[in-house]
Order: structure tokens, then C-alpha cells, then sequence
């Protein structure tokens, strides 16, 4: 009969915080086996050290390199591939001559542990059984005191040795997080911190629950005493107050043509860390609940202006505000009513910057396929603030240069003939023929993307929600296997 095999968590380091099963594991087993560095100690074999009996078999698995430079064929990732393979033939050879083998793992054992690639290798070959373990996630916010996520938080557990970009772009569209494997990528860490606008927030913890513990503010370490086993982290914001500031900023946020999918890991953030969230009451409440002690004002769609004076007063009093928009908030949003207001003198000293989103143009393109692919022309039919004279001018001219058109802000309850005027117009110049795609709703609960001709094209079928793409000569529509009608602009033109 052939031996069990055991993956025991150790927990963080505190001979204490070992399980009771991960005790009793270990008395049951004929041999002990663990990972070390070159030098021969095991911080797995340390933490067990009171359990390990002068009969256990001890099974020492040492890592044959520990920086990313080998000079084996298949790099540093062939070179720990053979090793584990060896190792696990190792560990075979006890279990089929009928030993029970635990292999010990500080932390957990299924958690970024060497255990890990031992079980791939060997789980599905013998019975197994993993004894769970109190990672180092849960011991540093143990040491910090701190909450680590609370309610509808996301917690985010990333590895410092991801590419700096990759790093800035997932603190900053978090709640809380954790940060991995710091050491040599601190540096890196800090600065994603920084750039993310969590840097403040940030914590550090120093061997959790093992000797040499060292706590405090990320900031304020420094980066040549970081050992591996640290991590970084970004703990629960429920309560958090803000900061008292001299100055605060404005970021004008495009949240995409609808909810939280649409949102850049860069808008999320800039929502996340804003103290103040203002905007049109409909985009305010596409935007989750982020933190408690986060103020939200919303407001009517034609205060724009007002809107821009109140967020601008609030980053006076040092207030770190985001203003919601709809969609992208350069494109017939939110960007430049806050801008136009921002260039008056007395809010010249106030920071104000602005996030890109996903547009509805470019929203509706994708889901008809690719109409957009070639030049195009952005109009809005709002003769609210332009009168109707320059709208169709605008038309005409774009019309006769043969270029697609993205018709924005189409007909509403209070304007109900721009599309009907905007259509006659244009089939004094286009095909009847001409494919128009009719985006409604596009990434909402209600979404419908239809193709159909510029002749005919039903005015009444057209609200503030919908957006119309109406094709250039060249523009083409496809049928596809699953009965989809396609889009498209190709682009090459003649």
C-alpha cells in the first residue's frame, strides 16, 4: 500500500498559530519534508521545529537558485521545473514504499506556497489531504490592528513583481489590497502606490509573527532594509476620514456609457479616493457605494455649470473631488463646463484633471461591428446650446465629405424633429441605401443595436438614449452564421 501525503499549513510564523490539525499531521507522518534556500535553513522546518521527532525521516527539498539568473536551457522557469520534478520524485519514493509524507509550508499551503507544486505532481498519484493555514494575509492585518475589508469592499492580492503599470492599475480600481513579495520590488510597489493616490494609505508589515516583526507607514520605510518576507498594504477605507488639505483637486471622471464594466481601473480609483462625488443624480447612481464617509451631491442634467462652481468651492476647502460623467467627459460632457468655470481667476490655483471613459460612439460601434473604422464625424443634434442653423450646416458638410457620421443627443421628450430634419437633410446627399445603426442603451439592461437604412429610419423610434451611426458610401453590412446583421467601414477608401 502506498504512503498519504499531507500539505501542512504552518501559519505565518508563530509556532502558536499552528492548527491543531496541522500538529496532528505531523505526528502521524514517517517523514517530514520542506523547502530551503542554498543555505540549508527552512523557515517551515523552524516553526515546526518542537513537533519534528528524532524518528521522522527529514526530507530537505533545497532550491537550487534563488534570483532569475541560470544559465540552464530552459532559464530560471526550466531550471525550478526540474527541480520540482526531482523533488517530487523524492517524495514518491517514499510514498509508494508506504510512508506517510507531510510536507510542511509556512503560511498556507495552496497560497502562493512551494507546497503547491508539489501537489500538482502528486495529489492526483496518492491520497492527500491539505491542512489550511493562517496566511500572511490575515497575520499582517492581525499586526496592524486594522480592518483589511468591510461590507461590499473588494480585497485585491497581487504580486510586487508585476510590471509597474500593471501594479499602479490595480491599487488604483480597489478598495483594500495586499501586496506580495516585496524585497527588491519595493521600489516598484511604492512608487504604483504613488501613482494609484494610495500612498498614504498604504501599511507595511515586516515577518508577521516571527522575530525581527516591524510594522509602520509604507512611506516612511526605507527601501534597502525590505526582505522578501514583507508585504505591503491597503486597508478597509469604510471609516476613513480625509485628510485635512490646503488645497484639494477636481478629476472629472468618465464612468463609460453605463455601469461599473465600463469603468478604467484609473476612473475607479480617482472614485475610489475622492472625498466628494458630484454629478448628474442618473450617472451618481451608476457609481457603487465606496466608502461611508464618502459625500455624494447630485443634481439636475442642466446645471452643468453650477455643478462645475460646487465641485471647484469643495476643492478649495481641500476637498479631493470627482466629478461623475456620463461616457467619455470630453465629448459633449462634464470635461469642459468644468474647465470653462476652472479658468476663472479665482480658481486658477486649484488642480483639475480629467480621466478618460468609454464613449457612447464608440460603445455602439463595437456592438454593430465596426462601422466606425474608417474617418468619422461626431455631431450633436442639441440645439440647446447652438442653434439649429449651424447643426445643419454641420451635417451637410460632413455629409458631402463622405464620412461617417456619430450622431449624439438625438431627440428627447422636449425635441422631437432633429431626427426627422436631420434624415430629410441627409438623403438629399446619401443613398436611401446608406446602413444607419440604431444603438439604444448600449452595455444597459435595455440594449438593442439595430441596423437599418437611412430611408428607413423611424424618428419616433429615437430618444435621448439612443445613438444613431449613419454610414459613409463605403460603409457595408454583413450577415453572419447566427443571423447577426454587421457593420462595417473598411479602411481603404475607393
Amino acid at each position: 500500500m502506498t504512503g498519504k501525503l499531507y500539505g501542512v499549513g504552518l501559519g505565518p510564523g508563530d509556532p502558536n498559530l499552528m492548527t491543531v490539525a496541522a500538529v496532528k499531521a505531523i505526528a502521524a507522518a514517517d517523514v517530514i519534508a520542506y523547502h530551503s534556500a542554498r543555505h540549508g535553513r527552512s523557515i517551515a522546518r523552524s516553526i515546526a521545529a518542537e513537533h519534528i521527532r528524532e524518528d521522522h525521516v527529514e526530507e530537505r527539498l533545497m532550491y537550487p537558485l534563488t534570483v532569475e539568473t541560470t544559465d540552464h536551457p530552459g532559464g530560471y522557469r526550466g531550471a525550478l521545473d526540474d527541480f520540482y520534478e526531482e523533488a517530487a520524485a523524492r517524495l514518491a519514493a517514499h510514498l509508494d514504499a508506504g510512508r506517510t509524507v507531510a510536507v510542511l509550508a509556512e503560511g498556507d499551503p495552496l497560497f502562493y506556497g512551494s507546497y503547491q507544486h508539489m501537489h500538482k505532481r502528486l495529489a492526483h498519484r496518492y491520497d492527500t489531504t491539505v491542512i489550511p493555514g493562517v496566511t500572511s494575509v490575515s497575520a499582517a492585518a492581525a499586526r496592524l490592528g486594522e480592518p483589511l475589508c468591510e461590507a461590499e469592499e473588494v480585497l485585491t492580492i497581487v504580486p510586487g513583481t508585476l510590471p509597474e503599470d500593471e501594479l499602479t492599475a490595480r491599487l488604483a480600481g480597489t478598495d483594500s489590497a495586499v501586496v506580495m513579495k516585496l524585497g527588491r520590488t519595493f521600489p516598484a510597489v511604492k512608487r504604483a502606490l504613488e501613482r494609484a493616490g494610495r500612498l498614504d494609505d498604504a501599511r507595511y508589515v515586516e515577518r508577521a509573527f516571527m522575530a525581527g516583526e516591524r510594522t509602520g507607514r509604507l512611506a516612511e520605510v526605507d527601501p534597502e532594509s525590505v526582505p522578501y518576507f514583507s508585504v505591503a498594504v491597503l486597508p478597509s477605507r469604510i471609516d476613513a476620514q480625509p485628510p485635512v488639505r490646503e488645497r484639494g483637486e477636481v478629476v472629472v471622471v468618465g464612468t463609460g456609457p453605463a455601469g461599473a464594466p465600463w469603468l478604467t481601473p484609473e476612473s475607479r480609483g480617482a472614485l475610489v479616493n475622492a472625498d466628494d462625488l458630484v454629478g448628474y443624480t442618473t450617472y451618481l447612481d451608476r457609481v457603487p457605494v465606496l466608502r461611508a464617509s464618502q459625500q455624494r451631491h447630485g443634481s439636475d442634467n442642466k446645471v452643468e455649470s453650477e455643478r462645475a462652481e460646487f465641485a471647484l468651492e469643495l476643492a478649495r476647502r481641500g476637498r479631493r473631488v470627482a466629478v461623475v460623467s456620463g461616457g467619455d467627459p470630453g465629448v459633449f460632457a462634464m470635461a469642459t463646463a468644468v474647465l470653462e468655470v476652472a479658468s476663472e481667476e479665482r480658481y486658477a490655483d486649484v488642480p483639475v484633471r480629467v480621466l478618460p471613459g468609454v464613449t457612447a460612439a464608440n460603445a455602439a460601434a463595437a456592438a454593430a461591428g465596426a462601422p466606425l473604422g474608417h474617418d468619422y464625424a461626431t455631431i450633436s443634434l442639441s440645439d440647446r446650446l447652438k442653434p439649429w442653423e449651424v447643426i445643419a450646416r454641420r451635417l451637410r458638410a460632413a455629409a458631402e465629405a463622405d464620412l461617417v457620421l456619430a450622431i449624439y443627443n438625438p431627440g428627447s421628450r422636449s425635441r422631437t424633429h432633429q431626427v426627422a430634419a436631420a434624415r430629410d437633410l441627409l438623403l438629399e446627399v446619401r443613398s436611401p441605401d446608406t446602413p444607419v445603426v440604431v444603438a439604444r442603451d448600449v452595455g444597459g439592461p435595455e440594449q438593442s443595436v439595430r441596423v437599418v437604412t437611412l430611408k428607413t429610419l423611424e424618428p419616433t423610434e429615437v430618444d435621448m438614449r439612443t445613438l444613431l451611426l449613419i454610414g459613409s458610401s463605403q460603409t457595408r453590412v454583413t450577415e453572419r452564421a447566427d443571423g447577426r446583421r454587421i457593420a462595417w467601414t473598411p479602411r481603404r477608401y475607393g
